[in-house]
């Protein structure tokens, strides 16, 4: 009963008119901003988050929430119509639906993905309310030793879990982390390899590095291509609804790609991603010889396009009870939070139930949203996609910069876009994975500020971490993955389930 009060207090919250007008306007926001190639929910949030500091709490998490769906939309709809995704875990939704956009289906292909979203949103929201309760009395039992297994944990899983080379992941998780080292020291308060640049002594920004690796790479990466294959898709839609063929290969993909993606997206280090790449690689294996996937086949949009967002629903799990960002995009929302004052962790439903609660119900609301607004929007999607590259690149160009610099008035944050763009791009040509590259930077000074508090409250004892059950339990299951992704034979299926035949 106590589920069905607090769900009552956040439909509450969530349906009054001023936090209805912004869910609305952050999912419109996030839908324009998100179409355009280069740009997925980390840019536009990135970019819209200065706006935060003139609204309450409530309606402005309400609005990034939009946003991030939104964004979300419109990166699953750039996959399907140009083949460019606008967020890496849209990358398999690439594959099928561009392939059926070729072929004049991008009515049907945009359809499955915004009814699987749908669905895989609702669930999520109903996970996120009915487990986030327990897993906070969980939180109250970690301290800064179990905060660090778990950081250790979630970037050992990032790394077994990386759709790429093992070694290429670890090497791009140390970069991560070396690079979240240029700051100025914790404990001490002394400025780490700033190298005498006084705006470095709070570290590189984190929008900047995430912009430029995902928003200017991708600008850089289509511009190095010929004109021709780079243009934007223009052919003609035939039908714009899925016939009852499509409906029934789809919907049980939607229904496997959710289930997945509601235990996946839990994980740190980016559930989603992984979600996305495992229901396409059910669904491809379930399908077996029958199957058309690479060349148009439905439920190779439906499945992941539902465990991308069923993933990115309840990655607000660990964001909400531990205060620990399980991706990029949760390492904003946490910046948001930070900015109204708000500390994110389990006090925050006891200390602010409205905004949780609120939180929660925008989320079914801001899908419902999604789903009135683009279904019927399909035509002029494909429309303003029709837009020549070399007039949309030099706006998205704009938009980035336009962001990065708002956020610090500064042309530091702009030089340093430009810079983590090329590197990104240089990062694809080696194809080397970038997102966990983001995940080191963001948990990298986390995890040594925790190292550091359990040293010192333990008298420098390291056996403290075997001592607690919780962080030992979590070491061991670090080891466990460790010794599992070393071992030929899971390394061999591991690398199998990643390359499209």
């Amino acid at each position: 009963m106590e589920l069905f009060s607090n769900l009552a207090l956040g439909f509450q919250t969530a349906m009054s008119l001023q936090n209805l007008l912004y869910a609305f306007g952050g999912a419109v926001l996030g839908t324009l901003i998100g179409v355009l190639p280069g740009l997925g929910p980390l840019a536009t949030i990135a970019m819209l988050l200065p706006s935060v500091y003139a609204l309450d709490a409530t309606p402005a998490l309400i609005m990034l929430a939009g946003i991030y769906y939104g964004a979300q939309y419109g990166g699953s709809t750039t996959a399907i119509l140009i083949n460019v995704p606008g967020e890496s875990s849209s990358v398999v939704t690439a594959i099928d639906g561009y392939a059926m956009a070729r072929q004049g289906r991008a009515g049907p292909a945009l359809a499955a993905a915004g009814l699987g979203s749908f669905f895989a949103g609702c669930v999520g929201t109903i996970i996120i309310a009915a487990f986030a309760p327990p897993l906070t009395e969980l939180a109250f039992k970690f301290g800064p030793a179990e905060y660090f297994s778990l950081m250790v944990m979630g970037l050992i899983g990032a790394v077994v879990l990386a759709s790429g080379s093992v070694i290429k992941a670890i090497g791009m998780i140390v970069l991560g982390l070396l690079l979240g080292q240029i700051n100025t020291d914790v404990i001490s308060g002394v400025p780490r390899f700033s190298f005498g640049v006084h705006e470095l002594t709070d570290g590189i920004g984190f929008v900047a590095i995430a912009m430029g690796i995902f928003g200017f790479s991708e600008i850089i990466s289509n511009l190095s291509r010929p004109e021709e294959s780079r243009q934007v898709f223009t052919k003609d839609v035939k039908g714009r609804w899925p016939t009852a063929e499509d409906f029934r290969q789809a919907w049980p993909a939607a229904v496997r790609g959710t289930a997945m993606g509601s235990v996946l997206g839990v994980l740190p280090g980016g559930g989603a991603l992984l979600a996305s790449f495992a229901a396409y690689t059910m669904e491809k294996k379930l399908a077996g010889p029958n199957g058309t996937f690479g060349e148009g086949d439905i439920r190779g949009v439906a499945g992941p396009e539902s465990a991308n967002n069923a993933g990115a629903q309840t990655s607000f799990i660990p964001m909400l009870t531990l205060g620990i960002p399980s991706n990029a995009v949760m390492a904003l929302m946490i910046g948001a939070m930070t900015i109204k004052g708000i500390q994110p962790g389990p006090q925050v439903m006891t200390s602010n139930p409205q905004l949780f609660w609120g939180l929660i119900a925008s989320m079914w609301i801001g899908n419902l949203m999604l789903v009135i607004l683009n279904l019927p929007m399909i035509g002029i999607w494909i429309k303003l996609l029709t837009v020549p590259y070399r007039f949309m690149f030099p706006a998205i160009l704009g938009f980035c910069c336009i962001g990065l610099y708002t956020l610090n008035n500064s042309n530091l944050d702009v030089y340093m876009g430009v810079i983590c763009g090329l590197a990104g791009y240089v990062f694809n040509k080696l194809k080397c994975e970038c997102a966990p590259l983001l995940l080191g930077f963001i948990l990298g000074p986390m995890m040594e500020e925790n190292l550091r508090r359990t040293l010192l409250l333990s008298d420098g004892q390291w056996g403290t971490f075997l001592e607690r059950p919780l962080a030992a339990s979590l070491l061991a299951a670090s080891l466990l993955l460790t010794v599992m992704v070393a071992l030929p034979a899971v390394r061999r299926r591991r690398e199998e389930a990643f390359v499209e035949d």
